[in-house]
C-alpha cells in the first residue's frame, strides 16, 4: 500500500471510524463485574477502551502490534495510568498476571492464521490467573456481514483533526469458506488515493468453542448481541466468554 496519510493521521482515521458504542459499554461492564482487577486489553488499538478501563479503577495493560496506534494511545489523556506493550500475545507475561482479558473491535477476526490464533489463545490462558475471564467478539458467519460491505453501503466522508478531508469506502469478497478479504479505499481531497487490504477470519460458534476447549478454556455464555441476545439474534455477533 502506498500511503499518503501519516501514521498519526491513520490513528486519527481509526478513531473517526471507530467511536464508542454498545460494544465498549459491554466490555467495560464485563471488566467492572470484578472491581479493581488486573485487565489485559489485547489488540488495544488507539486505547479508547483501554484508558476507560483504567479510569474505572482497573490495573490495565494494553498490547498493540501497530506502532502508530500505540503512539496515539500513549498520547491520550489518562494514558499514563496504563502499561503499554508494543507487540502481540507473544509479549505477554506467562505468569498468571491478569484477572481478565479483553479482545474487542473484532481483533479475533484479524488473527486469520489458525496457528497464530491457537497460539494467541494459549498465550492469553497462560497470562490469566486460574479461573480468569476472557471475552472477545467475532462476527457470526451466519449473518454474512461481508455481503453488505459494498461501496454503496459503506461510503462516507470524514475530516481528520488536522483538517484533512477524505472519502472512503469498503469492498469485500469471500475468498474461501471462513476467510474474507476486504479493501478500504481512501480518496483524499488533494486527489491522492490509497487503499488498505485486510484478511478476516469468520469462525462459527462451534469452531470458537472447539478452539477454546483445545487450549484449556472453559466456555461460558456466548451472545449474539450487545444486549445479551442469543446467538442468531441481536447484532450478528458472537460475543464469547470463557474461563482459564
Amino acid at each position: 500500500m502506498q500511503s499518503f496519510l501519516s501514521p498519526a493521521q491513520h490513528a486519527d482515521l481509526y478513531d473517526a471510524e471507530n467511536t464508542w458504542t454498545a460494544a465498549e459499554d459491554f466490555f467495560l461492564a464485563f471488566a467492572n463485574e470484578q472491581p479493581a482487577s488486573r485487565v489485559l486489553d489485547l489488540g488495544c488499538g488507539t486505547g479508547r477502551l483501554t484508558i476507560a478501563l483504567a479510569e474505572a479503577g482497573h490495573l490495565v495493560t494494553g498490547v498493540e502490534p501497530h506502532p502508530g496506534s500505540l503512539n496515539a494511545a500513549r498520547a491520550k489523556p489518562g494514558a499514563g495510568a496504563v502499561r503499554w506493550i508494543d507487540g502481540t500475545s507473544a509479549a505477554l507475561p506467562q505468569d498468571a498476571a491478569f484477572d481478565a482479558a479483553i479482545m474487542s473491535a473484532h481483533v479475533a477476526q484479524a488473527i486469520a492464521d489458525e496457528q497464530e490464533w491457537a497460539r494467541t489463545l494459549r498465550d492469553v490462558r497462560s497470562a490469566l490467573v486460574p479461573g480468569g475471564r476472557l471475552v472477545f467478539d467475532s462476527r457470526d458467519p451466519q449473518a454474512r456481514a461481508w455481503e453488505r460491505w459494498t461501496p454503496a453501503n459503506t461510503r462516507s466522508h470524514l475530516t481528520l483533526p488536522d483538517g484533512t478531508a477524505l472519502q472512503l469506502w469498503i469492498d469485500a469478497a469471500e475468498l474461501e469458506q471462513g476467510l474474507v478479504g476486504i479493501t478500504e479505499h481512501r480518496f483524499l481531497a488533494d486527489g491522492n488515493r490509497e487503499f488498505e487490504d485486510a484478511l478476516l477470519a469468520f469462525r462459527g460458534e462451534a469452531a470458537l468453542r472447539r478452539d477454546l476447549a483445545e487450549t484449556g478454556f472453559t466456555v461460558g455464555p456466548v451472545f449474539g448481541g450487545w444486549a445479551g441476545q442469543p446467538v442468531g439474534a441481536g447484532d450478528g455477533e458472537l460475543i464469547v466468554t470463557a474461563y482459564a
